[in-house]
C-alpha cells in the first residue's frame, strides 16, 4: 500500500473539526453538574479520536491494510474516500458522501443535536426552579441528553468507523447508562415519590408509543 493521499496529515483541519463539534454540542448542552461534565467529556474524547483518524493519521487503514487489500483489491485503501469503510465494504463506488451510510449518519447526527437542543432549555429551567423536568421531550423519556449523545456517536460511527471508536462506542453507551442511573439516585433523594411516579410513567431512553384515552403506561423500562 502506498502512502496516504493529501486527505491525511491535516492536523489543523482535524483540530478545527473536533473543536467545532465539541463547541456545537456544548452550545446546546452547557454542562452544569458533575454528571453533565462526565458525559460531555466522554463525547469530546470520542470526537477527538474520530477526527484524528479522519484527517490526521489513518491508523485503522494501516492496521487493517493487508487484509483489506487482499479482500478488496479494487479499492485504494489509503485514499481519503476509503475511510468511509462501510460504503467501501458494501460496494458503493460513487462518491461516498452520497452513500447510504453517510446519509444515515447525517440523519442520526442531526437528530441527536436536535434532541440536545430541545432537551437543554427544559432541563435548565427545571434546575433553576428546583423542580423536575417533565415537559417537552422529558415527557417522553427521562434521559434525552444521553440518548442524543448516543445518536450523534452512532452517526459518526456509521460515517467513519475506526478501531478506536468501535472499541470505545459500547463503553460509552454503557457509561451513559450508568451516569443516567446515578442521576436517578440523586433525583430520588431530592424528589422522592414525585420521581418514583415519573419513573413509572416515563421510560428512561426509548419513548413509548402514545396511548389512546383510557390506556395506561406500563412500568418504565
Amino acid at each position: 500500500m502506498h502512502a496516504p493521499d493529501a486527505g491525511y496529515g491535516l492536523w489543523l483541519l482535524a483540530a478545527i473539526n473536533a473543536a467545532f463539534f465539541i463547541f456545537f454540542a456544548w452550545s446546546f448542552y452547557k454542562p452544569l453538574t458533575r454528571w453533565d461534565w462526565r458525559g460531555f467529556g466522554m463525547f469530546s474524547a470520542f470526537v477527538v479520536a474520530l477526527f484524528a483518524e479522519m484527517y490526521g493519521f489513518p491508523l485503522t487503514l494501516y492496521v487493517l491494510g493487508g487484509w483489506l487489500s487482499a479482500n478488496y483489491p479494487q479499492v485504494d485503501w489509503l485514499s481519503h474516500d476509503a475511510g468511509h469503510l462501510l460504503e467501501m465494504w458494501f460496494g458503493w463506488r460513487a462518491n461516498p458522501h452520497f452513500g447510504p451510510f453517510h446519509i444515515a449518519s447525517f440523519v442520526l447526527i442531526g437528530g441527536g443535536f436536535w434532541l440536545l437542543s430541545a432537551a437543554w432549555p427544559v432541563l435548565y429551567r427545571a434546575q433553576r426552579e428546583g423542580r423536575l423536568a417533565r415537559e417537552g421531550v422529558y415527557a417522553r423519556m427521562r434521559h434525552p441528553q444521553y440518548v442524543a449523545f448516543v445518536l450523534v456517536l452512532t452517526g459518526f460511527l456509521l460515517q467513519w468507523p475506526t478501531l478506536l471508536t468501535l472499541a470505545s462506542y459500547p463503553v460509552l453507551v454503557w457509561a451513559y447508562a450508568r451516569l443516567a442511573r446515578r442521576e436517578e439516585k440523586d433525583c430520588l433523594s431530592r424528589f422522592g415519590d414525585d420521581y418514583v411516579r415519573y419513573m413509572q410513567e416515563v421510560p428512561a431512553f426509548i419513548p413509548h408509543r402514545r396511548l389512546g384515552p383510557g390506556a395506561t403506561q406500563g412500568e418504565a423500562q
